[in-house]
C-alpha cells in the first residue's frame, strides 16, 4: 500500500497538485477511450485483499489471443512464490535472497539486490515486497527486515528482528500502514513462539508486538492449559496482511500450534493458532478474533491472508481460505461466522494422529495455502484456489529443541493430486461453479473486469476461466509450476499479464522449470471482438529517428522549464509533483521517453499536442542528467 503521508511510486511517485490531476483527467478522457496505465501496487492489489481489476482489455472474446511477450529467469532453481507488485512500468519480486526489478513491458532486468545470509537461514522462502514512499520492503530467511530504494536497488537500512537459532525467519509480505511495517515472525513448525510486530519505515524500529501465543496475563493464555507447551506453541504467519484503512484495522493470518501431530502435549484451545486475529494497526491491541480449529493435530492452519467484502445487505464481511479445506465468511459487525463451504475434498479423522497414522483430506499440505480468496465485482462472487492432496499423518514424540523441526510426526502423501478453483456466492456460501484442475491451485486468483478470471496450476499451466461458468477459455504450458502472482496492468495502452513460472517445493512434484517473470498480452492492435485493428488507431506515433532519440538536454532543460518545473522543480528535486533526480538510474534515454509519449492518467498528456517528438527527446536527454 502506499502510505497516507507521501504517496509516491518509485522515482516517478503519481501523487500531483489539484490543477494537475485535473489537467490529467481532462487529458485521459480526451485520448477517446485510450486505455490508462494501471498499477499492482501491493500484493493483493488492494488493501482489502480483492485482488480484483477493471481491466477489460483482454476478455473472453480475445483472450485466446494472448501472446507471450517476454520472460526473464530469476534463479536457476528453487521456491519462487512471490507476489509481484507493479509501479510505473516497473516489476518487483523476490526469490529467497534476491531482490529484482524488471521492465513490466520487455522483461529487461533493471537491477538486482542480493541478500547474504549473516546466519543460517531457516527456510529459504519469501513472498514478496510491499511498497512505501519510494522504498521496497522484505523479509529474510534469516530473520532480517530490510528496506530498499525503489530506483536504485539500494539497501537502505537492515535490522534482526527475530532468531533464527530458534526457528524464526520472515517470509511474509509487511502490511503497510501510516509510515509503519507491520509483520509476522514464521516458524511455527520449528516450534517459535509466534508474534506480530510493527517497525518505523525510516529506520526499522520496533513499534508494537502482539504475541499470537499468549502467556501470563495476556488474552487467551488460559487456553493453553499445560502453561509450559506455550513457550514453543507455534502460532506463525506466513504470507502477508489485510489492513481496513478507514478502521485502522490488520487482520492477520495465524498459522498451527506446535508439535503440529500431537494435540494431546498441549490440551486447551491453543489460541490463536489457526485463528484470524484482527489488531488495532496503530497499536497493536486485540480487538477480537475468530478460530477455525481448537487444538489442531493436522496442521491444517490459517496461511493465506483474509479478504474484506461487502455483501448484497451492506454488511462487512471478511472471507479467509484455510488449509483445512473450506472458505469461511465472518459477519464484522456481529463477529459471527456466516457460511462455511468446502472447496476441496473433505475427510477429517475422527481422531488425532497415532503412531499408526491416521488419514486426512486435506494433507498438510491441501486446502488453501498462501494465496487466498479474490472478490470479483462484476459477477459478485469469491473466487479462491485449493489443493486436494490426501495424507496418512503419522504422530512420534515430542522433543523440542530451539531451531529444530517440531512437528513430532510424519506423513505420507496420497498417489492422486490435483487442484480446484472455486467461485462462491458471497452472501450465503453456495458454490457457483467449480474448475478441477490437473495439479494443485496455489497461485494468486485475479478476476477482471474483461469476464476472464486468471489462475494458475503446479503443472505448469496459465489458465484463464470465464468468470460466469468457470469454462476454459485459455490455458498455456508455461514450462514451470505456477505458484505465486498473477497480476494485470495497463501501460502505452496495453494490458499485460504478468506470472511467476517455475517452482520447486514440496507441493510442485512434477513440472518445476526455471524460476521465470513471464508477461502475456494480446497482439499489438487487438481489438475487445478478437479482430486486428491497425496499430496506428490505437495509440500516438513517436517519430523518434536515431537522432530525436539522442536529445539535446541543453534544449531540454529550456523545454522542461516550461512545462514540467513547476511542478517537478526546477532540478527534479520535487515539490507538487514528484522528484524525478536520479531518474536514470531506473529508466535510460528511450524509456524516458516512453513514459513522457504515454503518461499515467495522473499525469498531463503533452504529447503530441504540446510537445513535439523532438521536445519529448530533449526534456528526457535533461531529466537524464539530474
Amino acid at each position: 500500500m502506499r502510505a497516507a503521508v507521501k504517496p509516491m511510486v518509485g522515482i516517478r511517485g503519481r501523487m500531483m497538485c489539484g490543477a494537475c490531476m485535473i489537467a490529467a483527467f481532462a487529458a485521459a478522457t480526451a485520448q477517446a477511450g485510450r486505455l490508462a496505465d494501471t498499477d499492482w501496487p501491493a500484493y493483493n492489489n488492494t488493501a482489502n485483499g480483492q485482488r480484483y481489476s477493471q481491466l477489460d482489455q483482454i476478455n473472453t472474446a480475445n483472450v485466446k489471443q494472448l501472446q507471450e511477450v517476454c520472460r526473464i529467469k530469476v534463479d536457476d532453481s528453487g521456491t519462487f512464490q512471490a507476489g509481484l507488485v507493479q509501479l510505473d512500468g516497473t516489476l518487483y519480486l523476490t526469490n529467497a535472497h534476491d531482490t529484482l526489478a524488471i521492465d513490466a513491458r520487455s522483461c529487461a532486468l533493471r537491477w538486482r539486490n542480493v541478500y547474504r545470509p549473516q546466519q543460517q537461514d531457516v527456510f529459504q522462502i519469501n513472498r514478496g515486497v510491499a511498497y512505501a514512499n519510494g522504498k521496497l520492503f522484505r523479509g529474510t530467511p534469516d530473520a532480517r527486515l530490510m528496506a530498499i530504494d525503489a530506483a536504485s536497488g539500494r539497501t537502505l537500512w537492515l535490522q534482526q528482528v527475530g532468531d533464527p537459532a530458534q526457528g524464526e525467519f520472515f517470509s511474509s509480505v509487511p502490511a503497510v500502514w501510516q509510515g509503519t511495517l507491520i509483520v509476522g515472525a514464521a516458524g511455527s513448525d520449528w516450534g517459535i513462539r509466534g508474534r506480530v510486530m510493527a517497525y518505523d519505515q525510516d529506520n526499522g524500529q520496533q513499534l508494537w508486538r502482539f504475541n499470537t501465543i499468549p502467556r501470563g496475563k495476556e488474552v487467551g493464555a488460559e487456553s493453553w492449559k499445560v502453561a509450559d507447551s506455550a513457550r514453543y506453541g507455534g502460532g506463525g504467519s506466513w504470507t502477508t496482511y489485510t489492513l481496513d484503512m478507514a478502521a485502522g484495522e490488520v487482520f492477520v493470518p495465524v498459522g498451527n500450534p506446535a508439535p503440529d501431530f500431537v494435540p494431546g502435549h498441549r490440551p486447551g484451545e491453543n489460541l490463536f493458532t489457526n485463528s484470524m486475529v484482527v489488531l488495532d494497526a496503530q497499536t497493536g491491541a486485540l480487538k477480537w478474533w475468530h478460530q477455525m480449529e481448537s487444538n489442531d493435530g493436522l496442521d491444517l492452519d490459517l496461511g493465506a491472508a483474509p479478504m474484506l467484502y461487502w455483501n448484497s445487505k451492506g454488511d462487512a464481511m471478511v472471507a479467509f481460505g484455510s488449509k483445512d479445506g473450506h472458505l469461511y465468511a465472518v459477519n464484522r459487525e456481529t463477529r459471527k461466522r456466516v457460511f462455511k463451504t468446502a472447496v476441496t475434498t473433505i475427510e477429517k479423522p475422527t481422531k488425532a494422529p497415532t503412531a499408526d497414522g491416521v488419514h486426512s483430506c486435506p494433507g498438510p499440505v491441501g486446502g488453501v495455502e498462501w494465496n487466498g480468496p479474490a472478490y470479483d465485482e462484476k459477477t459478485r462472487q469469491l473466487v479462491v484456489g485449493a489443493v486436494d492432496w490426501c495424507a496418512v499423518i503419522k504422530s512420534d514424540k515430542v522433543d523440542f529443541q530451539p531451531g529444530k523441526f517440531l512437528v513430532a510426526g510424519s506423513w505420507i502423501w496420497d498417489d492422486k493430486r490435483s487442484g480446484w478453483i472455486s467461485a462462491l456466492d458471497p452472501d450465503s456460501g453456495a458454490l457457483r461453479w467449480q474448475y478441477h484442475a490437473e495439479a494443485p491451485v496455489v497461485a494468486g486468483i485475479t478476476p477482471t473486469a474483461g469476464g476472464v478470471t486468471f489462475g494458475g496450476d503446479m503443472s505448469g499451466n496459465f489458465i484463464a476461466l470465464d468468470s460466469k461458468t468457470g469454462a476454459v477459455l485459455h490455458k498455456v504450458a508455461t514450462g514451470g509450476a505456477v505458484a505465486g502472482g498473477i497480476i494485470t496492468y495497463a501501460l502505452g495502452g496495453r494490458q499485460y499479464v504478468a506470472i511467476d513460472s517455475g517452482n520447486v517445493s514440496r507441493l510442485s512434484f512434477g513440472e518445476n522449470g526455471k524460476p521465470s517473470v513471464v508477461i502475456y498480452a494480446l497482439p499489438e492492435g487487438a481489438a475487445s471482438d478478437g479482430k486486428a485493428v491497425s496499430d496506428a488507431a490505437a495509440t500516438p506515433t513517436s517519430v523518434m529517428t536515431a537522432a530525436v532519440t539522442a536529445g539535446d538536454g541543453s534544449r531540454g532543460r529550456e523545454v522542461y522549464g516550461h512545462n514540467c518545473a513547476a511542478c517537478h522543480g526546477a532540478q527534479g528535486e520535487g515539490g507538487a509533483g514528484p522528484r524525478l533526480a536520479g531518474l536514470r538510474q531506473r529508466l535510460d534515454q528511450a524509456a524516458t521517453v516512453r513514459w513522457i509519449e504515454n503518461p499515467s492518467a495522473k499525469m498531463p498528456r503533452l504529447f503530441p499536442s504540446t510537445l513535439s517528438a523532438q521536445d519529448v527527446a530533449d526534456v528526457a536527454a535533461f531529466v537524464q542528467t539530474l
